[in-house]
């Protein structure tokens, strides 16, 4: 209840918490059965080192150290603790990589493999194209409500993560793929069960992110592009894309939904590689 309620944090990370809660009570057991008023700074740094040893790479550690901090913080101010031994805590540093993207043929590419023809075609077609048109994550998408898009001022309002709300532009061929879709698209898969979300499967319930995968990377196939292609890296090409039109990163973070300014600013390393590349190949001395 707090974490939904007070942090306002999403139904799947509340569930990362528990599962990293219950991993750490069950180790702080197996290494001496201390309760969670006994544990001190130096268990909770063994336990991410063992987690570290199990496989788990530095993004999924620090996870594991945030929900451990945030519980700890928890117990803390609800018991009136005057040290927390999770507060002195050091995070592991975050591995950057550089995101993956696709080139604007690519993406058109993958657009123009889908064929509007059936109610599926008109559905698959609008979702991609509002992939790359907004950059919406893939729960974005997939919990897009009608009465939240408004193709006359093209615009859509969704809901991401932290349960935060944020106005994203639709760009035309977008807006035109959608008009298409709910014209003629989404009505025959339609049923009485059916609730208001946007994209439907064909049983008429709510499209999944998992079919919503399969069918990215089937589209991919018959476009022949050869990268691992998945939802997210439209989102990555939307950001990278907007980057080398001229798009200032501020309105890049606000359409992305990034809290911090500093997660789009890896979209700039996206850019400076690929100028790196343009020297390399035409600079005599590159």
């Amino acid at each position: 209840m707090y974490l939904a309620t007070e942090r306002g944090l999403s139904t799947s990370y509340q569930l990362n918490v528990q599962r990293t809660l219950e991993a750490f009570a069950e180790w702080a057991k197996a290494s001496g059965g201390q309760g969670w008023r006994e544990v001190q700074p130096q268990t909770i740094t063994e336990f991410l080192a063992s987690r570290k040893r199990s496989g788990l790479q530095a993004a999924s550690v620090r996870l594991d150290a945030v929900a451990i901090r945030i519980f700890y913080r928890f117990l803390a101010a609800r018991n009136g603790w005057k040290e927390n031994p999770a507060e002195v805590l050091t995070l592991p540093r975050p591995e950057k990589h550089l995101p993956e993207t696709l080139g604007v043929e690519e993406v058109r590419r993958l657009i123009e493999s889908i064929s509007p023809d059936d109610p599926q075609g008109l559905r698959d077609r609008a979702m991609i194209e509002l992939l790359y048109s907004s950059g919406l994550r893939v729960s974005e998408l997939c919990a897009a409500r009608l009465e939240n898009i408004d193709l006359e001022a093209g615009f859509i309002r969704v809901t991401g993560k932290g349960m935060k709300t944020r106005l994203v532009p639709v760009g035309d061929p977008a807006a035109a793929a959608i008009r298409s879709y709910l014209d003629a698209g989404r009505p025959p898969l339609v049923r009485r069960w059916t609730g208001a979300e946007i994209f439907l499967s064909v049983r008429g319930r709510r499209l999944t992110s998992q079919r919503l995968w399969q069918l990215i990377k089937e589209y991919a196939g018959r476009a022949g592009i050869s990268t691992g292609v998945y939802p997210h890296l439209l989102r990555h090409s939307f950001a990278t894309h907007l980057l080398a039109g001229g798009a200032d990163l501020r309105i890049i973070q606000e359409l992305l939904g990034h809290s911090d300014i500093s997660t789009t600013q890896i979209y700039t390393h996206v850019e400076k590689s690929g100028l790196r590349a343009v020297i390399k190949k035409f600079h005599p001395r590159g």
